[in-house]
């Protein structure tokens, strides 16, 4: 079953705008450690579950993994070799925007090394810019 919303309110939209930067999302919740995009772009449902396939199976399901952000802006795409017109094309993906200090995944119950080399290997399969990160003992 992919990663989209149970139902909308419109089943088509707008492509919008990647500009700004994240304001909420942007730390740790829930995690030791976590992944956090550096650029902006787009994040497919497709991709989403290609890393949490990779970092489960990193971690040899040890510890806990969080999914941050969840697709629910619908893309579209028209037919190859269709004609231009005759309206929108049908839905193709599902993604969510993806912008700079968004928090995308956590991972929690681990040592830091696994943590580190499982979301590289997540990472790797995103064409996103992104860094490891930690959370800030309290003192």
């Amino acid at each position: 079953m992919p990663l989209m919303p149970k139902r909308v309110k419109y089943r088509k939209r707008q492509k919008g705008s990647y500009k700004g930067f994240a304001t909420s999302g942007t730390s740790l919740a829930y995690g030791e450690y976590g992944l956090k995009a550096l650029s902006r772009g787009w994040l497919t449902n497709i991709q989403i579950e290609a890393c949490r396939v990779a970092v489960n199976r990193h971690m040899k399901r040890r510890g806990k993994m969080w999914i941050r952000q969840f697709p629910d802006k619908p893309i579209t795409k028209k037919p190859i070799e269709t004609r231009m017109g005759k309206g929108k094309g049908d839905v193709a993906a599902w993604v969510v925007v993806v912008k700079p200090g968004m928090v995308l995944f956590e991972v929690g119950g681990v040592q830091e090394s696994l943590a580190r080399e499982a979301l590289r290997v997540a990472a790797s399969k995103i064409g996103i810019k992104t860094k490891f990160i930690k959370r800030q003992s309290r003192v």
